[in-house]
């Protein structure tokens, strides 16, 4: 059994790759996007400010990882990884239920090309359709990666066939 925690600026990837995983392994995805797109919808017209959505859906999301994890499913976390909580605590999760830790990036550093991305995805409510390119570096800098424990970074503007074996590799690695 694995916990995969998904990294990369929003438009890389991660959802495309998650996605051809859980297909390809029966894994359960815990999609951040819709989790915060559904509370956004039953907030509507309530006064709740956004850092307080954005905490109640990562609050969701993690409840459903450990249910999840529990329930002994391979599991795929999908949501940028900015802080060192979000690997704090995926890592304790793994530990907790015994499941193998493992860390995907999807790395795109072409600002260009994001920008097209978030344009032109089917975009759901709690997601960017633009960013700026400080904004972006900004991201790209900050994303969290564990220490002591073998990572992937795909390089996401390459076709997702170029890179699925070593993905799919890397989740059978012990």
């Amino acid at each position: 059994m694995y916990f995969l925690q998904m990294s990369g600026f929003p438009g890389s990837g991660k959802s495309t790759l998650a996605r051809r995983i859980a297909n390809i392994t029966g894994a359960v995805i815990v999609d951040h996007d819709i989790s915060k797109t559904a509370i956004l919808k039953s907030a509507e017209g309530l006064d709740i400010e956004m850092k307080h959505l954005g905490k109640i859906s990562y609050t969701v999301d993690w409840d459903l990882v450990e249910f999840y994890l529990s329930q002994g499913h391979d599991v795929i976390f999908d949501a940028p990884c900015l802080y060192s909580e979000m690997l704090e605590h995926g890592l304790r999760l793994a530990k907790k239920y015994h499941a193998q830790y493992k860390y995907i990036e999807c790395y795109l550093n072409d600002y260009k090309e994001i920008c097209n991305r978030l344009q032109n995805r089917k975009r759901m409510i709690s997601q960017i359709s633009e960013t700026t390119e400080e904004s972006f570096i900004s991201g790209l800098n900050e994303s969290k990666r564990p220490i002591d424990i073998k990572c992937l970074t795909i390089d996401s503007s390459q076709s997702i066939e170029s890179y699925l074996n070593n993905v799919l590799d890397y989740l059978k690695e012990k």
